[in-house]
């Protein structure tokens, strides 16, 4: 199977990526290489004989058709898009512009090369979302497939704009679609604006570490690299027109997450006193949801689907990672944002 990833070479398509490779599958990695974006992060796949790169922005139709017409795969992965909140809040109109018409964009440039091809039976288009798009929930329940609609936040309005399309296009032209919806990721390569890299570079800086409010915010956290694997199943396996609930099964607040954190570092990379005296409250951000929870009730039944790690073994993982990988990670210090406080609203 040749599969072309929009936003290949961010945080999750890089792992979707460097996964497809490894199993043999030909990947077309697309990219507009914006600011979080980055190259080295399939640079163990890049000379790989199935593997092509194009730098492309989903919003540039005529250079989606290209591509389509050069390579002619036979499914698409749609993972590129604007997705940190606090951006979303500062600036919302680049997350119109990328996450709505940009899938806009791809959903037309995919409808017509199926149909040139004859409507392929075969073909699959896999847009992944964000548990984000169903809101906030109170200390109880889950968010299922069946879950309403109710986001927050400019982030994930957008996303939500963008499930709605590709709902249409396979309802009114029967464009063959799956659809994914993933809680919090993390792990190698995360980009350091996100919580879990922002605590473990904070940390290693002698930094404040920060934390939004009173830390109690829950989320569900989800090892990318399970993530990676979940969603090439859902491509393969998933039926058409379906969605997908996938989570990592390990709820934690915030403000546990950084203790664990903290715990974590003290005994990788000692130093005098703890990591966690540097914890910080700081002023919450506006519209910040309360708990996030995904079902897997289906993505389990129907595929037989679970996450292979616990969050304490993700956290570990991941840790070393950034201890490991310490060039990775200091090249992107210098980029836009990374290191600033964002989304006040203000």
């Amino acid at each position: 199977m040749k599969i072309l990833v929009t936003g290949g070479a961010g945080f999750i398509g890089s792992a979707v990526v460097r996964l497809a490779i490894s199993r043999g599958q030909e990947v077309v990695n697309l990219d507009a290489l914006t600011y979080a974006a980055c190259l080295d992060n399939v640079a163990s796949v890049a000379d790989a004989p199935g593997y092509a790169f194009e730098q492309v922005d989903i919003r540039d139709r005529p250079a989606l058709d290209r591509v389509l017409s050069d390579h002619r795969p036979d499914a698409i992965m749609h993972l590129a898009a604007e997705s940190h909140v606090d951006r979303s809040i500062d600036g919302p109109a680049t997350f119109i512009e990328t996450n709505v018409m940009g899938t806009f964009n791809l959903l037309e440039a995919a409808r017509s090369y199926w149909d040139g091809q004859g409507r392929d039976p075969a073909f699959r288009f896999h847009h992944i979302s964000t548990d984000e798009v169903f809101g906030s929930l109170g200390p109880e329940g889950q968010f299922t497939e069946e879950s309403p609609y109710d986001p927050r936040s400019p982030y994930s309005a957008s996303k939500a704009s963008s499930d709605h399309l590709v709902r249409a296009w396979h309802e009114t032209y029967g464009l063959p679609v799956v659809l994914t919806n993933c809680s919090n990721n993390y792990g190698p390569y995360h980009f350091p604006e996100k919580l879990i890299p922002i605590v473990i570079l904070k940390a290693l800086a002698g930094e404040p570490i920060p934390i939004y409010g009173d830390g109690s915010n829950v989320r569900d956290w989800l090892y990318v690299e399970d993530h990676a694997d979940a969603l090439l199943l859902v491509l393969e396996e998933g039926a058409i027109g379906r969605s997908y609930n996938i989570g990592g099964e390990n709820e934690r607040s915030n403000l546990d997450l950084v203790r664990t954190l903290c715990t974590i570092l003290d005994r990788m990379a000692p130093k005098e006193g703890s990591y966690g005296d540097q914890i910080t409250f700081v002023a919450d951000r506006p519209g910040h949801d309360a708990r996030y929870a995904i079902d897997p009730t289906r993505i389990r039944d129907e595929l037989g689907w679970r996450p292979s790690v616990t969050v304490e073994e993700g956290l570990e993982k991941t840790v070393r990672w950034y201890l490991d990988n310490r060039d990775w990670w200091q090249a992107l210090l210098d980029r836009d944002g990374v290191g600033r406080r964002l989304g006040r609203a203000s």
